[in-house]
């Protein structure tokens, strides 16, 4: 007889030591799993974009080139620089201050800006300034002057059919923050080094506006210049989708004395691009061209920003700099911050953002935290795999995985899939410093999910007689009605022979049918039927190669993974109300694994300055809140019940009891035993404390008075009766 721990651990689902487990090979497994994924990281939506297509445009952008060259030179030529807006300059006065050249033994201004900055903005309708009936705003004469100047405004009459139409879909008004992020080179040309002093760099880069209530971006195109010796930015900025920006124009937006150097330096940058784009055309490797919808605005924009100076000498600034573009292992300050005011304004749109104050994160230091990150998730993905290893061998038994639902591992390992294209996908964009550490957290999810997988597909194989349907119970085919007494014997007879007909085999010898060799549509559909492991790997490859690409094209992954969180132990909770037991899940497992992935979702939807510069989103707190809820409410259920949470008689499930009341022999039988056991036939006796005549009365050791006399009720539960009627 098992004693009371083995039994108690036999009810948790926690087997003994020799119970037989079966080893599953992860190699093919890992192998199917990583091509699938992979898969997904290959985008190759769009149309190809035919070479004839590309030699046009490269033509085209040759006669360009030429031109202005010859503009330049001031030879005969086609291009007209455009004459520069004298109310620009005065209205971003009212907003800046542009810099100036400051002691180089004092302070120095940062020469390379390339990274991500962010910060608030502060929108102003020049429109709404124009007409306010309050007193007027101390640029409201500026403001008045660039909008006239840009042909919208007649006095103060405001043509808003045209307004309209350039102002598009997005909401300007709504955009709170900016997240900008750029390229910042030094052009130098060996052909004009007499006329490139080196104090102008190129920028090329982006500018992301966010809508806080739909979640919806707009993006910017940037293509600027930057003068290091004073810090000062001067930039267009196009919507995304649109023809772009004629980097020609850039000379037309700085300062009369600096335009001729500023041209040669756009010069070089336009010679770069097309010997790019026809290497690329030579070499075959055309970028494919992905249909647009356009641009959801109209308005063209200009950057005027301000990089703010710090305290730090010229030399030592430039050594840090140079540290950071060729680590040679020498100590160097620290990096001071990066700080920047500025100011995006449209003339045709009668837009102002203010910048009041940008803050910059050069490209080392982005780095740095993308190698902190992948440290940390790494530590993370060890834990949640050492507390999926210790769950699945306390519930690798038949009992225990029957009270386990399998959903909770799918919803696991459906997370496990998004964040291993992710972080491959980082890998891929990050350095290649950076890039080895990324790896790390991307092949332990991809493990995970292996194994997460496989356990689902388990308990799937345990819990799949809980569906079938009972079959129905076998008719007799022709039923004949039954003969009354004293009939003749024919129609007896006949009975027997229709009974014979349908249960007796026939004699007749039917030559064998040769089967049909089955196609291979066929083969794969009974595959499926009959193996649910192929069934269940079928769904999640659709998932993965379908669902999730439509996802990602409607813009949905973070209302999708906001509901694969929400959801992760819901269904565990139903499943235990519905059957009646508890999951049996540990409060190590619930909680480390519940930690564990709030890490994830918190650090890149709760924390400011994440990798991704994804804003803060308020409704992640309430997810987390939400998910230690469920957690809380499966280990009371451990405590007062699966059902405690519902009313009376709403969860009440009628379950079947293998240990009911069994009626004790009569006490003078010679074997005091409850029966024999269906399996090793021997008797089960009754415990000799148990033994007493009728007339007695309970002790309280497990008798139970019934009518009819008493019945034994075993506390330990060493006997077990089937709904077969079969005593074990």
């Amino acid at each position: 007889m098992p004693d009371e721990a083995e039994t108690r651990d036999v009810e948790r689902g926690i087997p003994s030591d020799d119970s037989p487990q079966r080893q599953r090979g992860t190699i093919p497994s890992f192998l199917f799993i990583s091509f699938v994924l992979f898969m997904l990281t290959n985008n190759q939506n769009g149309e190809n974009v035919t070479r004839s297509q590309y030699l046009d445009v490269l033509g085209m952008l040759n006669y360009e080139l030429s031109n202005y060259t010859a503009w330049i030179n001031g030879t005969e030529s086609n291009f007209t620089l455009p004459e520069m807006d004298r109310t620009v300059l005065p209205l971003a006065e009212d907003f800046m201050n542009f810099g100036s050249r400051v002691d180089p033994q004092s302070a120095s201004y940062y020469t390379n800006l390339t990274g991500s900055w962010r910060g608030d903005v502060l929108y102003h309708s020049l429109f709404d300034v124009l007409t306010d009936d309050a007193d007027p705003l101390p640029w409201y004469q500026h403001a008045l002057d660039y909008t006239a100047a840009a042909n919208l405004t007649n006095g103060t009459e405001l043509n808003a059919t045209e307004l309209e139409a350039r102002l598009g879909t997005w909401k300007w008004e709504r955009s709170e923050s900016i997240a900008m992020s750029f390229g910042d080179r030094i052009i130098w040309n060996s052909t004009n080094a007499s006329k490139i002093s080196g104090d102008i760099s190129y920028i090329h880069g982006k500018i992301d506006l966010w809508d806080p209530d739909t979640s919806d971006e707009f993006r910017l195109e940037i293509d600027g210049v930057h003068f290091v010796s004073n810090g000062t930015i001067y930039a267009f900025a196009q919507p995304s989708g649109s023809r772009g920006t004629d980097i020609r124009n850039i000379p037309s937006l700085v300062p009369s004395e600096r335009i001729n150097e500023t041209a040669r330096v756009v010069e070089t940058e336009l010679s770069s691009r097309l010997s790019k784009l026809k290497e690329s055309i030579d070499s075959g490797a055309i970028e494919e061209n992905q249909d647009d919808e356009g641009p959801k605005s109209k308005c063209s924009f200009q950057l005027y920003a301000q990089i703010q100076h710090n305290g730090v000498p010229q030399s030592l600034l430039q050594e840090l700099e140079d540290e950071i573009d060729d680590p040679s292992g020498i100590f160097t300050i620290r990096p001071p911050e990066m700080k920047m005011k500025g100011v995006l304004m449209s003339a045709d749109c009668g837009i102002l953002y203010e910048l009041p104050d940008i803050r910059g994160l050069k490209a080392h230091g982005l780095l740095r935290k993308i190698t902190t990150y992948a440290g940390l998730s790494t530590i993370v993905y060890f834990a949640l795999l050492s507390l999926h290893f210790r769950q699945t061998a306390l519930s690798r038994s038949a009992t225990g995985l029957s009270r386990v639902s399998r959903y909770p591992i799918l919803i696991q390992s459906l997370i496990d899939a998004i964040s291993f294209i992710g972080h491959i996908t980082l890998a891929i964009l990050a350095d290649g410093r950076t890039s080895v550490s990324v790896l790390a957290p991307a092949v332990l999810s991809c493990i995970l999910f292996i194994y997460e997988a496989q356990f689902a597909i388990l308990i799937g194989q345990i819990q799949a007689p809980e569906d079938v349907p009972p079959p129905p119970p076998r008719r007799l085919a022709n039923p004949s009605p039954p003969t009354a007494p004293g009939a003749t014997s024919d129609a007896a007879t006949a009975t027997q022979n229709t009974l014979a007909q349908n249960i007796l085999p026939t004699t007749t010898v039917t030559p064998p049918i040769q089967p049909q060799q089955p196609t291979l549509f066929r083969s794969l559909y009974d595959h499926f039927r009959s193996d649910p492991s192929a069934r269940l790997w079928a769904f999640m490859s659709f998932f993965l190669l379908v669902v999730f690409r439509i996802i990602i094209a409607l813009s949905l992954p973070i209302v999708f993974i906001g509901a694969l969180y929400s959801s992760i132990w819901i269904v565990q909770i139903y499943r235990a109300v519905r059957r009646g037991r508890t999951s049996g899940l540990t409060a190590e497992y619930l909680f480390g694994t519940t930690f564990c992935r709030l890490f994830f979702v918190l650090y890149f939807f709760g924390c400011p300055k994440n990798i991704l510069d994804i804003d803060p989103r308020r409704w992640v707190y309430a997810v987390a809140f939400f998910i230690l809820l469920q957690v809380v409410v499966i280990l009371l259920q451990e405590h007062f019940g699966p059902t405690f949470f519902l009313p009376k008689g709403v969860g009440t499930v009628q379950t079947y009891d293998y240990h009911p009341a069994m009626p004790l022999p009569d006490a003078e039988s010679p074997e005091q035993s409850l029966g024999d056991c269906a399996i090793c036939m021997d008797a089960i006796l009754v415990d000799p404390a148990l033994r007493q005549r009728p007339d007695e009365k309970n002790d309280g050791h497990g008798l139970v008075r019934r009518t009819g006399g008493l019945f034994v009720q075993s506390a330990r539960k060493s006997y077990s009766l089937a709904p077969c009627h079969h005593l074990f």
